[in-house]
């Protein structure tokens, strides 16, 4: 365990991250090309939503994200309030603005694919209405953070304001077992092997939403970099004010 806590030293998370980028995003550039052209252009239409099924590839692996991303953020800010390590609390705050975009891809292509399935683009359906909720928590949590001049207030309040929002990311999981009624469809991958889809679409699938994670991943540690660089910048500026 202390060699994990080694990490909360930005110095050292800098020199990891570093080695990290190029890598995370590297294999996320092949998945994606390789798993969205595979997707996209080699796999038939399905019989019944024709070529409509193929933004499942944009789609699945974007809303998958979208809770991740925020169960990501519950971990790195319980870590925070737990043992007040900055590295934490900034990538939690790093994670926000890429997990929102997630959450709104994965809205609006929600709309377009349902829209010729449903007849309409938007339904109150319990999982679409809990990914709303947790949109507008990530638009709560991001304009927290820059409400608030003190970092470690704004990290503890922004902490607070993650736990409550990770009860909409465990209902937009799970919407679907929780109420068993709406429009949404069941999961598209399981452990279960008879919900799965057909093999033909769950292979590109799989591909693209590991292009995803560590898409997501590449642009946590470049954002967290980021936010310690900040941080530096502040505290050099404060201190040459002070002299």
């Amino acid at each position: 365990m202390a060699s994990i806590w080694e990490y909360a030293n930005p110095r050292k998370f800098m020199a990891t991250s570093a080695f990290l980028l190029p890598w995370t995003a590297g294999i996320a550039g092949v998945c994606l090309v390789v798993g969205l052209v595979w997707g996209f252009f080699f796999t038939p239409d399905d019989f019944r939503q024709g070529s409509t099924v193929k933004i499942i590839y944009v789609h699945v692996p974007s809303a998958i994200m979208a809770i991740n991303a925020w169960l990501m953020m519950l971990i790195t800010s319980l870590i925070w309030v737990i043992r007040r390590h900055h590295v934490s609390a900034l990538a939690a705050k790093a994670a926000a603005p890429v997990g929102m975009v997630f959450t709104l891809i994965a809205l609006v292509t929600g709309a377009i694919w349902g829209q010729p399935m449903w007849g309409t683009w938007w339904e109150w359906d319990p999982r679409l209405t809990s990914f709303l909720i947790l949109f507008l928590f990530y638009l709560g949590y991001m304009a927290l953070w820059e409400a608030i001049d003190n970092p470690d207030s704004a990290a503890d309040l922004t902490s607070v304001l993650c736990l409550v929002g990770s009860v909409f990311a465990i209902i937009s999981r799970y919407a679907l077992v929780f109420w068993n009624q709406g429009l949404h469809q069941g999961a598209t991958l399981s452990l279960d092997r008879e919900q799965n889809i057909a093999d033909v679409f769950w292979y590109p699938l799989v591909i693209t939403l590991a292009g995803f994670g560590f898409l997501f991943v590449a642009l946590v540690l470049y954002r967290t970099q980021t936010e310690i660089r900040a941080r530096r910048l502040k505290a050099l500026i404060a201190q040459e004010r002070m002299a």
